[in-house]
């Protein structure tokens, strides 16, 4: 109960996430499964705000999900920004795009249905800001991917970096996703070539600057 009041004595001091954003939280909850997914209030304040601070030209996100983070991040973007965004379930589309399409940062959105290790090397773009929230076993095909199309002093940020606590629980240690997770982080933890940190925000959220 003690975590409850402190997460709500968070959200009452913080910005406010916007009607449209409460709206597509709470329709990604009632009329979906694994409606948490979505990054939600406080964790779409600090992408919104980290896409202010690094003023990237272009974002890439893989895992699109409902759209909350891709609104978030697009919000902070300057008015020449775009964002690319990946996901790979075409079954989610028909609910997703036409919150993208509706809302007041359509143009600066590039919705992209398939396997971003495939379609993304296709698009010849170099980024400013990647965003990784998709499926946990690629984490680290992601990360190879991913780091060769950023720019010099560009930032990724990969979202659920500490899995619920699994990353550290010993009977988690052979589940696929768990695994992938745990990977992706010794190989960031090893790589001399970037900063990084890891946020405990929700489920963990890690920043790696290239240096």
């Amino acid at each position: 109960m003690a975590i409850n009041n402190l997460e709500n004595y968070i959200l009452e001091h913080i910005d406010k996430e916007g009607e449209y954003l409460y709206q597509l939280y709470r329709a990604t909850n009632t009329k979906l499964l694994y409606g948490r997914m979505a990054s939600g209030h406080l964790q779409g304040r600090l992408l919104k705000m980290l896409v202010g601070m690094i003023r990237p030209k272009n974002i890439l996100e893989l895992g699109t999900f409902t759209g909350y983070s891709g609104l978030c991040m697009a919000e902070g973007l300057e008015e020449d920004g775009k964002l690319y965004t990946f996901e790979i379930n075409d079954e989610i589309e028909d609910f997703t795009r036409p919150w993208f399409e509706n809302s007041p940062f359509a143009d600066k959105i590039d919705f992209r249905i398939g396997d971003a290790l495939v379609e993304v090397p296709k698009l010849g773009v170099k980024f400013d800001l990647a965003f990784i929230d998709a499926d946990k076993r690629k984490y680290p095909e992601y990360y190879k991917m991913v780091k060769p199309l950023m720019n010099k002093g560009g930032y990724i940020i990969a979202d659920n970096t500490l899995w619920d606590g699994h990353v550290v629980e010993e009977d988690h240690f052979n589940d696929k996703q768990t695994r992938g997770i745990m990977e992706f982080n010794d190989i960031v933890a090893a790589d001399e070539s970037v900063e990084k940190v890891i946020l405990p925000l929700r489920d963990g959220l890690t920043v790696i600057k290239l240096i």
